[in-house]
């Protein structure tokens, strides 16, 4: 069994992403996912109601974004505020850590429309190596 040292911009971090048992993994984990990402991109846009953002992030299933809004909620990454209205009126906000998130993750999507031409091209390329459909 071969073992690696961390890398010198390793060792001074309290969590390290590629260690199986570090708890970062997960919150990535819930960040990165497709429903994850999709719905902090779209909570980026100020705070919406459960609906509202079902309606923006456009195929999650309620149930899934429900799993996903839990997640980001204990992970401090979405802040949920229900009011005793009738009838209940219950609404997402980014927390601050949240934004700082999200911010990133916007980035990291702009970057990849931007690429998408680059991107179909070399789909294609590969397809056709390949003989695909």
């Amino acid at each position: 069994m071969t073992t690696t040292q961390p890398r010198p911009e390793e060792q001074d971090l309290p969590f390290n992403v590629f260690a199986r048992a570090c708890p970062s993994r997960s919150t990535l984990e819930h960040v990165t996912g497709r429903w994850g990402a999709l719905t902090l991109g779209a909570l980026s846009e100020g705070s919406l109601r459960f609906n509202e953002l079902r309606r923006r992030v456009d195929g999650v299933s309620e149930k899934m974004l429900s799993q996903t809004l839990h997640a980001l909620e204990r992970d401090g990454l979405v802040h949920r505020e229900a009011q005793l209205t009738n009838p209940p009126r219950v609404d997402y906000e980014l927390t601050p850590l949240g934004r700082e998130v999200a911010q990133r993750l916007l980035s990291l999507i702009r970057c990849v429309e931007d690429s998408m031409d680059t991107v179909l091209e070399a789909r294609e390329r590969y397809d056709a190596a390949r003989g695909a459909r």
